[in-house]
C-alpha cells in the first residue's frame, strides 16, 4: 500500500477516529455521574515503580506497513521519530512544507505514575501541526500500543506496532 502517514488510519490520524466516539462520551458521562453519586468508590492502588524505557525504545512499523518510527531516550523522556514512509513520487510534506523524513512526531513521553509500564506524552500530526495528548505501551505480544486522544484517553483509538527489522532506503523510503 503506498501513501503517506497523514493520508492513511495511522499515527497522523488517530485523534480523528477519537472524535467519532460520541457513545464514549455518554458511557465517560455516565461513570463521571455514578462517581459524583458515590456509586463508585474511587480506589487508588500505590504508585508502580517507572518502566524501563528500554522495552518502547527501536523502530517500530505503524500498523498499515506505511510508516516506521525510530523511538529513542531524549534527555529524561522519550521522543520518536518518522524514519521511514512508503511513498511514489516526492517525500511526503508537513503543514510548513518541510519534509516529513526525520519529522519528531512522538514527543515528551514519561513514565505514566499510575500505569505501570505507560508513557504519556504527545503525537504530533503533520498536515495540521496540531499536538495531541498520546499514551504507549508493550502489550504482552512484545507489540508496541499507542492510543492518540483528545482530552481523556477515553476519546481515543489505540494502534498496534510491530517491531521493523527491514531496510530503509534513501529520503526514509520504505521499500
Amino acid at each position: 500500500m503506498t501513501g503517506r502517514i497523514g493520508q492513511n488510519p495511522t499515527a497522523g490520524r488517530i485523534w480523528q477516529r477519537a472524535m467519532s466516539a460520541a457513545p464514549a462520551r455518554i458511557v465517560l458521562a455516565l461513570a463521571i455521574g455514578m462517581g459524583l453519586c458515590g456509586i463508585l468508590s474511587p480506589v487508588r492502588a500505590a504508585p508502580a515503580p517507572a518502566p524501563q524505557a528500554s522495552s518502547i525504545i527501536g523502530e517500530w512499523e505503524t500498523k498499515d506497513h506505511d510508516g516506521v518510527f525510530r523511538i529513542m531516550q531524549c534527555g529524561t523522556e522519550v521522543c520518536g521519530d518518522l524514519v521511514g514512509l512508503s511513498y511514489t513520487k516526492d517525500v511526503p510534506k508537513d503543514h510548513t512544507g518541510h519534509s516529513e523524513c526525520g519529522l519528531r512526531m512522538l514527543t515528551g513521553f514519561t513514565p505514566d505514575p499510575e500505569e505501570a509500564g505507560h508513557w504519556n506524552g504527545h503525537i504530533l500530526d503533520p498536515d495540521s501541526g496540531r499536538v495531541y495528548h498520546a499514551k504507549i505501551w508493550i502489550a504482552p505480544t512484545g507489540a508496541l500500543k499507542l492510543r492518540g486522544f483528545v482530552g481523556v484517553p477515553l476519546f481515543g483509538e489505540t494502534e498496534t506496532w510491530t517491531p521493523f527489522t527491514g531496510k530503509i532506503g534513501p529520503e526514509c523510503r520504505l521499500p
